[in-house]
């Protein structure tokens, strides 16, 4: 089923994996980092698995947010 942005935030506030179908890729998802004591980070981040399994920091863009085509990363 697929889903807006929001309901993708949810999900990955959840510790679940989300994707889009818009995207080339195959295998590619996001996923929420949350940082413990052991991290350099601080603050939770969002990062993307890219197709040649690199995993990148991962920021929005306007059409990410707007569409309505994200669905659960079931692995």
């Amino acid at each position: 089923m697929d889903m807006d942005f929001g309901k993708a935030i949810v999900l990955l506030k959840a510790k679940q994996r989300v994707a889009r179908r818009g995207w080339n890729g195959k295998g590619m998802y996001l996923e929420l980092q949350v940082p413990d004591e052991h991290s350099k980070m601080s603050l939770p981040y969002i990062y993307m698995k890219t197709v040649d399994d690199k995993l990148v920091p991962w920021l929005a863009s306007q059409t990410d947010i707007l569409a309505e085509d994200y669905y659960l990363v079931n692995e």
